[in-house]
């Protein structure tokens, strides 16, 4: 069911979607609508109902402010297996201290694409438009004494299309349960405590995931386990990557370019994981055995090779955020603020039904700023 909207539009989406100058100004969330900007929409369309249709958009705003995201959000994505066309619906308002983010789920892409398998392994599963999936994103992030590990009841984030950002799974390594396959490893049931958890996107399958890094719950939830890729393109602008998100922290998640000062290029960020050399040791039944290859997560290990830092956010230009990364672990490791309460889970079974994913967690250094 369409979202209706109950808060007056903020500046027109042209910010969030067309302008490549960023107004980092705090506004009022009762500013009018700047009807004067909408001939610079170059990817959203303004719908009849004032809302903005945002199908296939490459987002290009850069403002860490969630208050300038305000809008009504809608768009049509082909389910492309069962060939049906969705109705996605996010509203983006604010208040002084935050915003909230609420949306049904459904993202502002095509999704299913022929080479996922949603939940269950069948082509027919599809996604189930969600009541009530709201997140709230603080207005003034700040760095906790310690990060916080993103673990099975802690969400990364929350995209500006309305979907959640949820990499890592419940799948492990656990040769002794009775629904082990042939690698002896289970895709459900995991925790944080356990051993050899598997990365999704580093598995053949991506744990049945699209085109877009992202599957969904058994109970229809749609989120990404990497990488939005319709979101942003390879052709940022001068000062990089757009702003796609914020995590639970309140910081800002941004595409994988920045403005490297040193060489004064736009480039690629790149995480500062590596992947472990030699052997895991001799297979059984608490270790797979073999050459580590960025199966589990337990595979890599930061070493600080790149330009992130542990929870794979680093400062640009005074301002820090988080980077989409071509490697592990691809947008977030852990958080450098505190997370919402809105992000956390006290079960296992949330908005969209039981869990199909979790993460493990491991021992860290306070990550330090670039």
């Amino acid at each position: 069911m369409k979202i209706k909207q109950w808060a007056v539009l903020g500046s027109c989406l042209w910010l969030l979607l067309s302008c490549q100058s960023s107004n980092n100004d705090v506004r009022d969330s009762t500013d009018p609508v700047d009807t004067s900007s909408q001939g610079s929409m170059a990817n959203g369309v303004l719908n009849a109902d004032g809302s903005y249709d945002i199908y296939n958009a490459i987002f290009t705003e850069r403002s860490v402010d969630c208050a300038d995201y305000l809008s009504e959000l809608d768009a049509n994505p082909l389910d492309i297996q069962n060939a049906t066309i969705f109705n996605a619906d996010v509203l983006i308002t604010a208040t002084d201290m935050d915003c909230t983010i609420t949306s049904n789920s459904v993202p502002n892409h095509d999704f299913n694409d022929e080479t996922a398998a949603f939940a269950g392994g069948q082509a027919s599963a599809t996604i189930t438009a969600q009541e009530n999936f709201s997140h709230t994103i603080t207005r003034s992030p700040s760095f906790a004494d310690s990060p916080t590990f993103i673990t099975q009841q802690i969400k990364n984030g929350i995209f500006l299309n309305g979907v959640r950002l949820d990499i890592m799974s419940a799948g492990c390594y656990r040769p002794t349960e009775a629904n082990a396959d042939a690698n002896g490893e289970v895709g459900i049931g995991c925790s944080s405590d356990d051993d050899w958890v598997l990365d999704p996107l580093s598995t053949e399958s991506k744990f049945g995931a699209d085109f877009h890094n992202a599957h969904t719950q058994p109970g229809g939830l749609y989120h990404y386990h990497g990488a939005p890729l319709a979101m942003y393109d390879d052709n940022p602008g001068p000062n990089g990557s757009p702003v796609i998100g914020f995590a639970a922290d309140g910081f800002p998640i941004y595409g994988p370019y920045f403005l490297d000062d040193e060489s004064g290029a736009v480039r690629k960020a790149v995480s500062g994981y590596s992947l472990k050399v030699g052997s895991r040791g001799e297979r059984s039944d608490t270790n797979p055995g073999g050459d580590y290859t960025g199966r589990y997560n337990d595979d890599w290990q930061f070493t600080d090779a790149g330009d992130l830092d542990e929870c794979n956010g680093m400062h640009v230009g005074g301002q820090y955020g988080y980077y989409v990364t071509d490697s592990y672990p691809w947008v977030i490791k852990c958080l450098m603020g505190t997370p919402n309460v809105s992000f956390i889970q006290s079960t296992g079974n949330g908005p969209g039904g039981p869990r199909a994913d979790d993460l493990s967690s491991h021992s860290i250094h306070v990550p330090h700023a670039h």
